[in-house]
């Protein structure tokens, strides 16, 4: 198994804007005729907005030793779903009625502040997600890393992604969705193992089992599974992280669909048997689950054409669920 290689700021951020601004302020108008749109260049440039992408679950989950412990480590699978947080300066706000539910995102406002030493301006917030709550699509840190983008954005500054880390510890067990790429996360520590530069995009049909996951309640037995299957679990992680370096697709999908079978022991799967059962029916590359979630379904290296997606959908409808197709990746 590998020990720690701490990386970090590496993240992309945008470009920063004066403090108390979101975005470049509209130009003169150009007359009459041009005074309508001005004005709506000017109300949206007044809203500040952070955004952040999701997950479909995991690629790979599984114990990662750091100083003599054993930790979950994951390697995320990113979708094209994200969540939205929005700050309008000016405007009568009450952030008890705004962020009502959002106890985490005002801990990480407190605690943002607090680091910058700024004082935040009258203004409202509103939010938004297509992320699910408690399925294992990183719903939460999503909001978290949404709303401190949307801070910056407020202030004109670029929080790095050793910042983010640094305030997601002080909140919760997060997702690496902070990140521009794929990589080796300890979600507990908050710290990045190893990142993956090659771009990696797959194509998932996937569905919702129901009911859901309290995270922060599954890491005692998730150690205590890790520890009772160590080999199968170093092997399978050291087999992942060769393929991420080769860049090798095929092997990634069999590391997800082995990492999905090791699962089982612990937050098993209804519906993963007859799914490894059809996987050459319908020429699937792999399988991906929600390790601490209610989602799973099947990996692609080529996206799926109308009469495969037809037969996918059929398929699952069988099993009494609506699937739903989802692009990955950056």
């Amino acid at each position: 198994m590998l020990r720690q290689q701490y990386i970090g700021g590496f993240q992309r951020g945008m470009p920063a804007t004066p403090e108390g601004t979101c975005a470049g302020s509209a130009s003169g108008e150009a007359g009459y005729a041009e005074s309508a749109a001005a004005a709506s260049r000017h109300a949206s440039s007044a809203i500040c907005s952070g955004v952040c992408h999701g997950t479909l679950g995991e690629l790979l989950q599984g114990p990662y030793e750091h100083d003599g412990e054993l930790h979950i480590g994951l390697i995320s699978l990113p979708v094209r779903k994200y969540s939205w947080v929005h700050f309008t300066p000016g405007e009568a706000g009450d952030i008890d009625v705004e962020l009502a539910g959002k106890d985490k995102c005002r801990r990480a406002i407190d605690l943002y502040l607090r680091r910058y030493g700024k004082r935040l301006p009258a203004g409202r917030w509103s939010h938004d997600s297509e992320l699910l709550l408690g399925k294992g699509m990183a719903s939460s840190t999503a909001d978290l890393v949404a709303t401190i983008r949307c801070l910056d954005r407020i202030f004109g500054l670029h929080s790095p992604a050793p910042v983010i880390a640094a305030l997601l510890r002080e909140i919760e067990r997060s997702d690496s969705v902070f990140l521009d790429t794929h990589a080796l996360y300890l979600s507990g520590r908050q710290e990045i193992v190893r990142a993956f530069d090659a771009p990696v995009r797959l194509h998932a049909c996937y569905i919702d089992e129901g009911g859901t996951v309290e995270t922060e309640k599954v890491a005692h037995p998730l150690l205590a599974h890790y520890q009772r299957n160590l080999p199968a679990y170093r092997h399978n992680l050291d087999r992942a992280i060769d393929a991420f370096a080769r860049h090798d697709l095929r092997r990634i999908c069999e590391c997800s669909t082995r990492s999905a079978e090791l699962a089982q022991g612990v937050i098993a799967k209804r519906h993963l048997s007859v799914l490894l059962e059809r996987q050459r029916d319908f020429a699937a590359d792999g399988i991906v689950v929600a390790h601490t979630g209610s989602l799973l379904g099947y990996l692609f290296i080529a996206r799926p054409d109308p009469a495969r997606m037809g037969e996918l959908s059929s398929f699952f409808r069988g099993l009494g669920h609506q699937c739903r197709f989802a692009e990955t990746g950056f």
